[in-house]
C-alpha cells in the first residue's frame, strides 16, 4: 500500500511524504503507482520550473518514497502572495485527486492530513 501524508500549515498545504508501493499489479504495469508517480513529479516540477519556487524534495533510489516540502506555499517564505495562493492550491488539487482515488484504489492507497510547522 502506498501511504501519503500531506503537511498543512495553518491550514495551507505546503508538501507531503509518500510511503511505499501500491501492490496494484506487478512493477511496469501498475497503473495506479504510475499516476501518482506521474503526479508527484508534475507537481514538484510545477512548482520549481512554472512557479519558480525552490521544493525541497528527497526521492529515496531504493524504496521509492518521497517527501516534498514547498515553502513557497507559505507566507513567513514567500512575500508574493499570488505564488503562495498558487503552490498550495496545487498541492490542494493532489491531494484532493488522491483523495477521490482513494474510494476506488482504498485496498492500494491511503491518504492523511497533518497539521504540522516547518522547523527551520
Amino acid at each position: 500500500m502506498t501511504r501519503i501524508t500531506f503537511y498543512k500549515s495553518n491550514g495551507v498545504f505546503y508538501g507531503f511524504e509518500e510511503k511505499g508501493h501500491t501492490g496494484y499489479e506487478e512493477a511496469g504495469r501498475d497503473i495506479l503507482c504510475s499516476a501518482i508517480s506521474a503526479m508527484t513529479m508534475l507537481i514538484i516540477n510545477a512548482i520549481e520550473v512554472s512557479y519558480g519556487s525552490d521544493a525541497d524534495y528527497i526521492i529515496d533510489e531504493e524504496t521509492t518514497d518521497i517527501k516534498l516540502i514547498a515553502r513557497g506555499a507559505l507566507e513567513r517564505f514567500e512575500s508574493d502572495e499570488k505564488k503562495r495562493y498558487a503552490i498550495a492550491g496545487l498541492i490542494l488539487a493532489y491531494y484532493e485527486q488522491l483523495k477521490e482515488l482513494t474510494e476506488e484504489y482504498y485496498e492500494y492507497l491511503s491518504v492523511d492530513v497533518l497539521e504540522k510547522e516547518i522547523v527551520e
